[in-house]
């Protein structure tokens, strides 16, 4: 088969192909992410992961298996990008954007959430409560991929996402400018409804398995613990952040 004919992104924004991947970052696709198979060497391979980088895409190495695993058409020659729905925001940008509605910043930030399904559940959710945007970091995190969109129910379009290749030197940013950040921790010593989330707030959601990288929980302010009733010991990762948001809006609508 011409791998010519697989330059068109499936439905879930899968690109499969040499060709095709190198058409699309000629053609200035969005790309969120290219996965190359690991261990080879070809120049063509070599070449595409260059102008992914000097483009600002994530090059990620994968073994064989996995990219079976994602390839539609079994014909993906070593290379897979996902495209991206839309392109990211900045930090500046989304800070700017709170300002000029006159609110203290609310934002959401995803510690390596692998899951695009519940990164899309926390975009979301973000977009509901009022938060002014979502910040991921650039390596092992879903990203905004098609699957992401299709899960935010279209809040993709209306929520700034940021993507930062350091988190522990973004919350040291964010604490400069006068933004409290809180992690969600089921050892945390503060309680959901004892954290003051009136004011400029960062919430930190950690990934679905780990929780918090260390770097991250120690570069927050505060560690905030969900009361939990059952036997279960914790609740999913978009379920969380759904949670302490609405605490948030709870406390924002109060009278001052």
């Amino acid at each position: 088969m011409d791998d010519r004919t697989l330059s068109t992104p499936e439905a879930d924004g899968i690109i499969e192909g040499r060709n095709a991947v190198i058409e699309a970052l000629r053609a200035g696709t969005a790309i969120d992410k290219i996965y190359l198979q690991k261990g080879e060497t070809d120049k063509t391979l070599g070449h595409i992961a260059s102008r992914a980088r000097a483009a600002g895409t994530v090059v990620v190495e994968a073994d064989r298996r996995k990219l079976d695993a994602m390839s539609r058409t079994h014909a993906h020659q070593g290379v897979i990008a996902l495209a991206s729905v839309r392109e990211y925001s900045s930090i500046e940008k989304i800070l700017q954007a709170a300002a000029e509605r006159e609110e203290p910043p609310l934002l959401v930030i995803c510690d390596e959430l692998s899951d695009p399904h519940n990164l899309g559940a926390v975009i979301r959710t973000a977009e509901c409560a009022g938060a002014h945007g979502v910040i991921i970091p650039k390596r092992r995190s879903a990203g905004l991929t098609a699957v992401v969109a299709k899960t935010s129910a279209g809040a993709v379009s209306h929520v700034p996402v940021a993507r930062v290749p350091n988190l522990p030197a973004l919350l040291k940013s964010l604490k400069q400018q006068g933004i409290w950040i809180f992690g969600t921790a089921a050892d945390g010593a503060t309680s959901l409804y004892d954290a003051d989330l009136k004011g400029p707030a960062a919430i930190v959601i950690g990934n679905e398995g780990a929780g918090m990288g260390r770097l991250v929980k120690e570069s927050c302010d505060f560690l905030v613990s969900i009361p939990l009733k059952g036997k279960v010991s914790s609740l999913n990762a978009s379920a969380a952040a759904a949670v302490l948001l609405y605490e948030a809006v709870r406390q924002r609508s109060l009278p001052l």
